[in-house]
């Protein structure tokens, strides 16, 4: 068996003795251009020239969750696409997400800026039923987020294409229910895939239908806001703020007015790094069953784009 291994952005020096550790009965090399046909290829953010090359996969295994940049290839036809469906992932969004809300609702923010200046300040307690949080996506990731939101006992709505049912969670779906769900939610959190249906997502109209005070937090792909219209919800006073871990350009550009932003928190897209040896380990687990024929989690819908 021969695994090619690519990836833009992580250290290959890390991963192939860790692909290879775990698959020992295979041949796992870094891929260059003109590389032998290999069986399955592990890649993150891969050339189309790896694709094109590579006629005999009988997988491709995408080293996250988001395959938004794999959609923008032209896919071998046939060939399952397998995305990572947590590895160590859920509980670091979990946790981000929680930080990010808590930190809002317990104006934690507002004590920092006012210990900074050496004032002593005090604000009155609120109630978690007047800051319901709205979860979109519903995912291996989403399902955790909101389930953890719920144990601080905030109201939860929840968000998907498709229907689900989660204990604790108010799930709504579709086009149809979109509108009552933004209406429902005071504190937003993004956790949708990026696809031509999600771009642009959250925008001017469906801010404004959030509960005046709101607050969005992004932990998914930054072409999920208009940044414009983000900021101007902001600064209107309809939303209190928000916390940004994603960017429609990374890294986020100097003069981009998020980063001077009073309301405006960010990080540098780290709510949930990918977890080298857990991943590692998913990898190897799905490639023996598929050589086995079982099915394995994961499969991403080319048509869907998640």
């Amino acid at each position: 068996m021969r695994v090619l291994y690519y990836s833009a952005d992580l250290d290959s020096a890390a991963w192939i003795p860790g692909l290879q550790a775990a698959l020992p009965a295979a041949h796992v090399e870094l891929w260059e251009p003109g590389a032998v046909a290999a069986d399955y290829a592990v890649v993150w953010k891969p050339p189309q020239q790896l694709l094109n090359e590579q006629t005999q996969l009988k997988a491709l295994f995408n080293t996250g969750a988001g395959v938004d940049a794999l959609m923008k290839l032209q896919l071998p036809t046939g060939v399952p696409i397998v995305r990572l469906d947590d590895a160590g992932m859920s509980v670091q969004m979990a946790e981000y997400v929680c930080h990010a809300i808590i930190r809002h609702f317990r104006e934690l923010d507002g004590y920092e800026a006012d210990t900074a200046q050496g004032t002593w300040s005090y604000r009155k307690p609120r109630s978690r039923l007047d800051f319901p949080v709205g979860v979109m996506g519903l995912g291996v990731l989403g399902q955790r987020v909101a389930q953890a939101v719920a144990h601080f006992d905030f109201p939860v709505n929840g968000w998907s294409q498709s229907p689900k049912s989660i204990a604790g969670v108010q799930c709504f779906h579709g086009r149809e229910q979109w509108d009552e769900f933004l209406a429902s939610s005071r504190v937003l959190v993004c956790l949708l895939p990026l696809t031509p249906d999600t771009t642009d997502i959250l925008n001017a109209r469906s801010l404004s239908l959030l509960r005046p005070g709101g607050y969005v937090i992004n932990v998914a792909r930054g072409a999920h806001v208009v940044d414009a219209d983000l900021i101007a919800a902001i600064d209107s006073g309809h939303l209190a703020g928000a916390t940004l871990d994603v960017f429609r350009v990374e890294p986020l550009p100097p003069e981009h007015a998020f980063w001077t932003h009073p309301k405006i928190t960010l990080t540098p897209h780290t709510s949930a790094r990918t977890l080298r040896s857990e991943s590692i380990a998913q990898i190897a687990k799905k490639i023996a069953a598929l050589e086995n024929g079982q099915p394995v989690a994961g499969l991403v819908e080319a048509g869907r784009g998640y």
